[in-house]
This record gives C-alpha cells, sequence and structure tokens, in this order.
C-alpha cells in the first residue's frame, strides 16, 4: 500500500473512469503534484461494471465536443502510456421510426460535420449493408457514426492511471475519505491513513458523489438508478459472418424503443433504458450502504422482457440465443442526466466531476475539463450543459431528484423538441401571481425551478404533451404565440417574470470595482445599462442589468438560470478588503413586463409618477398601494416597463395593471412571445448567442466596451483582437426557411464550405419573417450577403442583415 503524502496541490477523491482522467489530466497539464485517493480498488462503482459503449452522438453541442475528444483520446491511449487497450471501434446504426427522429439525425449530423465529424443518414439498404441481420421493414433511416465503438472500463480506468503516475501524479487505493475541514486556506482531508493538506479538492466519487459532498458542506443534486444489460452467448450466424467480415457488426441502438445492443466477442449485449425504471437508496428500508464497490442488485428481468422481445423481432438471431449473463448496477442519474463538472457551488477551491450516467464515453473529454477549471479557472469549450452551478438549492430536494432522475432514464433517448416540458418535479416555485396567470390559460415551463408562462391557451386549444412532439414551428401554441406578439405591437401586453437572479451591491468603492470589471461604463444614479463581464481572454461570461440607485448602489439584475453562477463570479472578483457588500436577492423580488404602445396610458391609469422620462431610467412608483421600481427598458422591443416588486406586493400591483388595462387592449404574454420579439431585436440570450465559446467583439458587442477606461477584465486580449481583426462576427439573418426556424448550433454555409453556426433562431411575427442570430465568417458578415442555414439536413437561404434590429430598427417605437 502506497504511503499517504502530507500534502498535494489537488487531491481527487473517486478513483473510477473519471477520476482517473481528471488525475491524467491534471498532469499532462504540469500539475503532477495530484493524489487520487480511492476508497476501494480502481474501478469500483460504476466503473467496473459499465458496459463500455463509446458514441459520439449528443444533441449537446459542449457534450458531443466533450465525447468527441474521448474517442480521439481512447485511440491513441494506449501507444501514449503503453498499456494494452481493448478498444473497438465499430461504428454504430442509430435506427428511427419516425420523420421527427429523422429530423433530429439530421440535425447532429450538421453539428458533427462542424466539430470534424463524417456522419452520415443512411436508408434501409444502406443499413442492411452495413447490418445485415437487421430488420428495417418500418424505419425511416439511420444515422451512421463511423467513430462509435465499445471501450474495456477498467483497461481504460487502469491505462489513464498508468500515464497519470508516469508524470508524477500519485494515487492511493484503499483510503476512503472520512472528514475535510478548511484551514489556513486549504483544505484537510482524514482517511484512515492519515491527514492530507491540499490547496483544491475534486469530488470524482460518482454514484458516492452525494456522500462525499456531505463532508464540504455541499448537497449534490443526485440520485442512483438501477441499469441492467444482459449477456447473450455465441450466435453461430453472428460468428460464421464476423470471421468472414473480419470485424464486428456495429452497435444498434434502436432509440425510439429505448435500447442499444451490441456485439459481445460472437454473442450479444442488450441495454434497455425501461421506463418501468427502478431508484436505488432513497427510502428508510434501502437504505445506501457503506460500500457497494464491487456488488450488483439482483436480477429484474421482467423489467426488460417488453425491450427483449423488441429487440429480437428487430434481430431475429438475437431471440437463438441463451442468456448467460445479467448485470443490474448502480449508476448515478442529475436532474437533467448530464454530468456536474466544474466548480462546487459555494464552496472555495472545490470542484466536482460526478454524477456521469454514460461515464466512459464521456471521462476523456471529462478529465480535459475538469484539469482546465481546476489550472485555469475557465475551460476552452463553453461547458454550461455540465456546470454545477445550473442547479440552485431547490433541485437537492432528493424527491425531486428521483422524479427528474426516472423520468431522463425512462426517456434516455427521447427527443428534445422545442414547445415540449417535462413534466416531472414541477411546481418547485411558483410566482407570487400563479394562480392568476393559470386561470388565463397559461402553458408553464420552469427556469431555475421557477414556472414561468410561456404561451396562453383558449379552450379548446390542445394543451396535450403528444401535441408538442414535433419540431415543427405550428402547433395549438402558434395562433396564440401570434395573437400575443400583435397585441405587444398594436396594444399592450403583460408578461409575469419571476426568478430574476438580482444582487445587491453597496458601499464605499462599488462603482469603480464595477468599472473594473465590465468592459463598458457603469450608469449613473437613476439610470439602468446593459454591462458584459469578459474573462482573461475577452470571452463573454455573463451579461447583467446594472440598475445605479445611487453613486455606490446598484442592483445587477440577470438570468434566472444564472443565479449561482452570476454570483459566485461577482464574489470571486471582489477585493478581499473592499469596503461594499454584495448580497443575493433573488428570492425577496418579482416582476411583470408591461409593454406595447399602449403600456404608458395604463401605468398612468395606476399610478401618478412621471411617465415621460426617457428609456434607461428607473424610478420609484406607488401601484395599487403598494411600492414598486418602474424601469423603462423592455426585452420585447416596444415602449414599456420592467414592474420590480417585493414579492409580497406582486399581486397587488398586478391587479391594478390587470384593471386598468382592459380599457387598452392588455392582454397576457409567455416566454415563447418574448422569443419571438426579441429576436427580430437582435437581442442576445444568455448562454445561447452569449457564452464563453465567444468574445465581446465577437459577439458584436463593440458598443458596450468602453476602451477609454485604463483598464478592465479581459482589455488586453480585446485590444489584441480589435488589432488583428475578429475571425467570426454576430450576424442577423432573415432565413427562408420551410417549416421549422434554425435550432441552436445550426450550420452556416456559403460557396459549399462551413463559415459558421445560429445561436438563435425563432419566427418574428410582427415581420413575418423567419430570423436567425449566428456567429459568421468575418468576411461573410457584410449586410446583403448571401449564405445558406441548415436546418434538420435542409439548407435555405438566409441574408445577412444590417448591424440593426429587422424591426424598429431605429429603435422610435421603444424610446417613444
Amino acid at each position: 500500500m502506497s504511503q499517504l503524502p502530507g500534502s498535494a496541490r489537488v487531491v481527487i477523491i473517486g478513483g473510477g473512469a473519471v477520476g482517473a482522467s481528471s488525475l491524467y489530466h491534471l498532469a499532462k497539464a504540469g500539475w503532477t503534484d495530484c493524489v487520487l485517493l480511492e476508497k476501494n480498488e480502481l474501478t469500483a462503482g460504476s466503473t467496473w461494471h459499465a458496459a463500455g459503449n463509446v458514441p459520439t452522438f449528443s444533441s449537446s453541442w459542449s457534450i458531443m465536443n466533450m465525447q468527441r475528444y474521448s474517442t480521439e483520446l481512447y485511440a491513441k491511449l494506449g501507444a501514449l502510456v503503453d498499456y494494452p487497450m481493448n478498444y473497438h471501434v465499430t461504428g454504430s446504426l442509430r435506427i428511427g421510426h419516425t420523420k421527427e427522429r429523422l429530423q433530429e439525425f439530421r440535425r447532429v449530423v450538421g453539428m458533427g460535420r462542424y466539430q470534424g465529424m463524417d456522419l452520415d443518414i443512411m436508408s434501409s439498404d444502406e443499413m442492411r449493408s452495413k447490418y445485415p441481420f437487421l430488420e428495417t421493414h418500418d424505419l425511416t433511416g439511420a444515422l451512421y457514426d463511423p467513430y462509435d465503438g465499445d471501450i474495456d472500463p477498467a483497461q481504460l480506468t487502469q491505462a489513464l492511471a498508468k500515464g497519470a503516475r508516469d508524470m508524477g501524479a500519485k494515487i492511493i487505493r484503499f483510503c476512503p475519505v472520512t472528514a475535510a475541514r478548511r484551514e489556513n486556506g486549504e483544505w484537510v482531508l482524514t482517511t484512515p491513513l492519515g491527514e492530507i493538506r491540499c490547496e483544491y479538492v475534486v469530488n470524482a466519487a460518482g454514484y458516492y458523489a452525494r456522500e462525499v459532498g456531505k463532508l464540504f458542506g455541499r448537497d449534490v443534486p443526485m440520485m442512483v438508478m438501477s441499469h441492467q444489460y444482459m449477456l447473450f452467448d455465441t450466435i453461430p450466424e453472428l460468428e460464421a459472418w464476423s470471421r468472414e467480415a473480419g470485424h464486428k457488426l456495429p452497435l444498434l441502438r434502436d432509440v425510439d424503443s429505448s435500447y442499444y445492443l451490441r456485439q459481445e466477442k460472437y454473442g450479444m449485449n442488450l441495454g434497455p433504458y425501461e421506463k418501468a425504471c427502478r431508484a436505488h437508496w432513497v427510502t428508510k428500508d434501502d437504505p445506501m450502504p457503506e460500500d457497494f464497490s464491487f456488488q450488483l442488485f439482483p436480477d429484474d428481468l421482467e423489467r426488460l422482457e417488453w425491450y427483449l422481445n423488441d429487440a429480437v423481432e428487430r434481430v431475429p438471431i438475437l431471440g437463438t440465443a441463451g442468456l448467460s449473463k445479467m448485470i443490474n448496477g448502480p449508476i448515478p442519474y442529475a436532474p437533467d442526466g448530464n454530468p456536474l463538472i466544474g466548480p462546487m457551488p459555494g464552496v472555495p477551491n472545490a470542484f466536482e466531476a460526478c454524477v456521469f450516467t454514460f461515464g466512459i464515453c464521456q471521462a476523456g473529454g471529462a478529465g480535459k475539463v475538469l484539469a482546465e477549471w481546476v489550472t485555469e479557472g475557465e475551460t476552452e469549450w463553453d461547458m454550461w450543459s455540465c456546470d454545477p452551478r445550473r442547479y440552485t438549492s431547490f433541485a437537492s430536494d432528493p424527491d425531486y431528484c428521483v422524479a427528474k432522475g426516472m423520468e431522463i432514464y425512462g426517456h434516455e433517448y427521447a427527443m428534445h423538441f422545442p414547445k415540449h416540458y417535462w413534466p416531472a418535479g414541477r411546481n418547485r416555485k411558483l410566482s407570487p401571481i400563479h394562480d392568476r396567470i393559470a386561470a388565463l390559460g397559461a402553458q408553464f415551463k420552469p427556469y431555475n425551478g421557477w414556472e414561468r408562462a410561456m404561451w396562453y391557451a383558449k379552450p379548446g386549444d390542445d394543451t396535450s404533451e403528444t401535441a408538442t412532439q414535433t419540431w415543427d414551428r405550428k402547433g395549438p401554441w402558434s395562433p396564440r404565440i401570434e395573437e400575443e406578439c400583435l397585441a405587444v405591437r398594436d396594444a399592450a401586453g403583460i408578461l409575469d417574470l419571476p426568478g430574476f437572479s438580482r444582487y445587491r451591491v453597496k458601499g464605499a468603492g462599488a462603482r469603480d470595482w464595477l468599472s473594473s470589471i465590465i468592459t463598458g461604463r457603469v450608469p449613473k444614479p437613476g439610470r439602468i445599462g446593459l454591462a458584459y463581464f469578459a474573462d482573461d481572454k475577452g470571452r463573454i461570461v455573463t451579461e447583467m442589468s446594472v440598475m445605479a440607485i445611487e453613486e455606490d448602489f446598484f442592483f445587477l439584475i440577470t438570468a434566472a438560470t444564472a443565479q449561482w453562477h452570476d454570483y459566485e463570479w461577482l464574489l470571486k472578483l471582489k477585493p478581499a478588503d473592499a469596503a461594499f457588500v454584495i448580497e443575493d436577492v433573488t428570492e425577496a423580488f418579482s416582476c411583470q413586463i408591461l409593454t406595447g404602445p399602449y403600456s404608458r396610458a395604463i401605468l398612468a391609469d395606476v399610478t401618478d409618477v412621471d411617465l415621460s422620462r426617457p428609456w434607461l431610467t428607473h424610478q420609484s412608483a406607488q401601484i395599487g398601494g403598494r411600492w414598486c421600481q418602474l424601469v423603462r427598458v423592455s426585452f420585447a422591443g416596444e415602449l414599456g416597463w420592467e414592474i420590480h416588486t417585493k414579492v409580497e406586493d406582486t399581486a397587488n400591483v398586478f391587479d391594478a395593471i390587470w384593471m386598468a388595462g382592459k380599457s387598452h387592449g392588455l392582454k397576457p404574454f409567455g416566454m415563447e412571445a418574448l422569443d419571438c420579439l426579441r429576436v427580430e431585436k437582435g437581442y442576445r440570450a444568455w448562454k445561447g448567442d452569449l457564452s464563453t465559446d465567444y468574445t465581446v467583439l465577437q459577439g458584436g458587442l463593440d458598443r458596450f466596451i468602453d476602451w477609454s477606461k485604463p483598464d478592465f477584465k479581459g482589455k488586453a486580449a480585446l485590444l489584441a483582437e480589435k488589432q488583428r481583426g475578429v475571425s467570426k462576427r454576430f450576424v442577423t439573418l432573415v432565413v427562408e426557411a420551410d417549416d421549422c426556424d434554425a435550432p441552436y448550433m445550426s450550420t452556416l454555409w456559403h460557396g459549399g464550405q462551413v463559415v459558421g453556426e445560429t445561436t438563435s433562431g425563432n419566427w418574428g411575427y410582427r415581420v413575418g419573417k423567419s430570423i436567425a442570430l449566428g456567429m459568421l465568417r468575418a468576411d461573410l458578415s457584410e449586410p446583403g450577403t448571401t449564405i445558406e442555414v441548415e436546418i434538420f439536413g435542409d439548407r435555405f437561404k438566409a441574408v445577412v442583415q444590417p448591424d440593426q434590429a429587422v424591426w424598429d430598427a431605429s429603435n422610435e417605437r421603444l424610446k417613444a
């Protein structure tokens, strides 16, 4: 047994594939003074019983990047670290039964092509040429991924561990961490072998991550599922074919039936994701055991009967094979099925690389991302899809985690349609006027747990979940969204917007500090403005509205989902000796947007303040006998105000405005309409148009940079970029689209070459056009340039617009 060192720069807790990859990549980055502590043997936990599939497919751009990196690493890892690797690149067929599934495949093919992967769509005949035992009579097509395959999880982990050791990192087995404390700016971890001090700690404890998190005061949002797969004996026909062909069958995924089928030697491995699934270790009579390192759950074959029968119909030779073994082991799930990689929320110098549902295929990329987080404080790709701060405190409720985990597991291969809202784990946070807007027909979707109205249905409208199973623009919602947009254009609309993240910054020096961390100017008291926060590379970290109350008193307002992310960014940049304070006051306030040409007349009926104050100003007012802050801005791009209220006063204020608005044609509108309206104005959305994938200059935010300031975070990088010129630039496109608008990360084409990607897309009901926002190669960003947008595999003509809004280009309506 190795001796525990007294200190290390980084300690990783957990010795599965992800922990070993994190150690390997830290050492590769030059941080060799790192130690991995494993409570049992390497590979203990989910790694040892994992099936070892290695797909690249994902509908998430960042996760596809991560999985692609894994495949590239695994192909060369054995040679890099001089360790035998059982890695089979077999390719895969992902078969589809519906038009909608084929649309999803075509979108992913476009994403993959942009990342340098040659994915393809196959017909029935092409499928059978790759997989002769496949029944294809009822299929619409298949996605062929030549990079897919499988790997031995134990060999992968040992190879990464060897590579890390060879570079100087240490691994201590049979050494659980039993306690943790902060002491003199370091972590002190207690183990049976003694204590070890470290600067940074990483929770890579797999399905024990919640237990490890508690040592640091962190409640990790996760649950544990039992996942079964079945191993079948040799099939003579398969053996004969495989020997003659000289290779294995491609891995088969029937995503509509929800299982994978993989050749295992000359037999098969069937792994379903069944709807009648089971969570473990969630009740008093099923507590989490102290150690479950190399154990399995009892077989539960009855749950899999339907999937086995379906697989036999799809690949009849499977029906001739004998079942040789069942594997039923624990795998962790976060509430959205994505892993947790990044800073541990609220805990200094602590990170998470845990809760991997597909840890083997993601381990390589996860180690790269984790090492970047630790050593550089930022990642090459924007990894919001996996950032632990995407959840806030509501998500740690075990009942919520179980409900969402079971929903995700039972819909592992589900398509994520744009108008579909998952039903489990809902109503965690309700607006003060939730009942009022529900009575008006609101159809809800959660944002950081807050239920927000997406659109307003009328009696007789189809609001079923089935109706939302489409990529098309049109559905029961489309006439309602149009009515809402036109009400905002022609009369007035009110949108309930609970959950805006907001922080109070107050005290001496607050103004100067804000000026040093944003690219532009800090507004004067009585005014509000957009502020952009860049990292040291000049990339967009976040956008906040800065409302100046006094010279050194501000409210910073940002997206609901950004609550923990942006708060930590502010605290990270706050000087230790600062006289000002930063307070998260999100839960104390709510907001409504009142907008449209009659919004001023409506407010005039309920308040006596000066409503002629110009755009980008704010003032306190009384409405319905309650205080509110009237902020003269509108994300919808019309004359309007944000009305900020204390939570307990929101209903009174809404009631007063609603009554006054009846004579002015006031209608409620939802987030779907707001997205259409903001796209027409070219307004950016957080973690779509605004992310660390782009710099402030690439984002077309030049007017929000004050170059005259002596310094601000990111200035040096932005100056250098300004001098050499941007490689890509933010543009607005009018697209001659068909039934679908451009989704996020649709590929842009010109002259047969990929030249950019969309970051948003929607239908503009005020202008009657399909609009996309995106990043385009700089030399093509001139207004009038014609390019093509690839939407679900088809290319549509698009024209670059002038650097102004498609609707109300001169902002006359907004400033009226």
